[in-house]
C-alpha cells in the first residue's frame, strides 16, 4: 500500500511539476514556427518526399528517420536521403509484409539476409527497420507472425552488430518472451521498438528495466486515437497523457523516441500526427523533453544533437 501511494505521489509530482507553458493543449495547425518544438522523427514511410519535407518544415522535425512504405522502395528511400544529407536517415528494411519478400522469410531464406547486407555494406543505410516481425493484421495489411529467435530475426541481428547499425522492430505482445530473450542474446545491439509493441504501462516498465539496449519508440502512440484500437494511445482523453506515463518518462528519459508514423495518405491526417507529437512534447520537463525529442534518436544513429 505504502510502495502504491508513493507511486502516485510521483506521479501526481511529476504532473504539477510541468511549467505553466507545458499543459497539453491541441496544437493549431496554424500555430507559428517559433512556439514550435524541434524534434527529430524516429518513424516515418517514406512515400512522397516531397509532402515529408513540407512537413517537417511546417512541423518543426529537424532530422527523419524514414523507411520504405507501400508506394517506396529501399532505393527509393535512399534516393530521397542523399538528397538531404544529415536530415532524411535512411533505414534498410526486407521487413515480411512486403509482398517480394515474405516467401523468403518463411522459407528462412539466406540470400534475403545477403541482400541486406549488401545494402549496409555500402555505408549509405544508418539503420534496418521498420522490421515487422510480428504485427497484427489491418487494413491492407496482412498479417505476419515471426519469431524474434527465428533465423531471419537472429540474422538481421548479427548484420546489425557487424555494421554498427540499431534495428526498428515491430514485435506485438504475443511475441514478448521471444523479444526479450533476443534482446539478451544481443545485448550491444541497439534496439528500437516501433510503438512499444503497444504494451500496457506495466509492461513497457519491465522491459526496459531488464533490456538496456531496448529504445522505447511512441509513434502512433501520441495520436488522440489509434485506428486499430483506443487502448493504444497514451493519452487519457485525446490530448492530456497519463500522468503514470510521464512519470516513466522522467525516470528513464534516455530510453524513449518520439515519432509520427507518417505514411502520406493524405494532408490531413499527417498534420494530425505532427501535431500530435508536438502536444505530447509540451507536456515534458525541458531536460527531459530534449532527449526524448532530439537527443536519444540523433545518438543511436551516430548524428551528435
Amino acid at each position: 500500500m505504502r510502495a502504491r501511494a508513493a507511486g502516485l505521489f510521483v506521479a501526481l509530482a511529476v504532473c504539477l511539476a510541468l511549467p505553466a507553458h507545458a499543459q497539453p493543449a491541441a496544437v493549431p495547425a496554424d500555430a507559428p514556427a517559433d512556439a514550435l518544438i524541434r524534434f527529430a522523427d524516429a518513424h516515418v514511410h517514406l512515400n512522397d518526399p516531397a509532402m515529408q519535407l513540407e512537413l517537417m518544415q511546417r512541423w518543426g522535425a529537424t532530422h527523419a528517420v524514414v523507411f520504405w512504405g507501400g508506394r517506396s522502395t529501399n532505393e527509393s528511400v535512399l534516393d530521397a536521403a542523399r538528397g538531404q544529407p544529415g536530415r532524411l536517415i535512411p533505414f534498410a528494411s526486407i521487413s515480411p509484409e512486403r509482398t517480394a519478400y515474405r516467401p523468403a522469410w518463411e522459407r528462412d531464406d539466406p540470400a534475403l539476409l545477403q541482400h541486406l547486407d549488401a545494402l549496409l555494406a555500402t555505408g549509405a543505410f544508418k539503420g534496418i527497420g521498420e522490421i515487422s516481425a510480428t504485427h497484427f493484421p489491418a487494413a491492407g495489411f496482412a498479417e505476419t507472425d515471426f519469431s524474434p529467435l527465428g533465423p531471419m530475426m537472429t540474422g538481421i541481428m548479427e548484420l546489425a552488430r557487424k555494421h554498427k547499425v540499431p534495428v526498428m522492430v515491430h514485435v506485438e505482445s504475443t511475441r514478448l518472451d521471444e523479444l526479450s530473450a533476443m534482446l539478451l542474446r544481443f545485448p550491444d545491439v541497439p534496439v528500437i521498438w516501433a510503438h512499444g509493441g503497444y504494451t500496457p504501462l506495466f509492461l513497457a516498465r519491465r522491459m526496459l528495466q531488464r533490456h538496456a539496449n531496448l529504445h522505447y519508440e511512441l509513434s502512433a502512440r501520441t495520436w488522440p486515437r489509434h485506428p486499430r484500437s483506443p487502448d493504444y494511445t497514451i493519452l487519457r482523453d485525446g490530448v492530456a497523457a497519463w500522468p503514470e506515463w510521464l512519470q516513466l518518462i522522467e525516470e528513464m528519459p534516455g530510453r524513449f523516441l518520439v515519432g509520427t508514423d507518417a505514411s502520406h495518405r493524405s494532408a490531413a491526417s499527417e498534420a494530425m500526427k505532427f501535431s500530435s507529437v508536438q502536444n505530447f512534447l509540451r507536456q515534458l520537463r525541458p531536460p527531459v523533453r530534449e532527449q526524448v525529442a532530439r537527443g536519444n534518436l540523433l545518438r543511436l544513429v551516430g548524428l551528435a544533437p
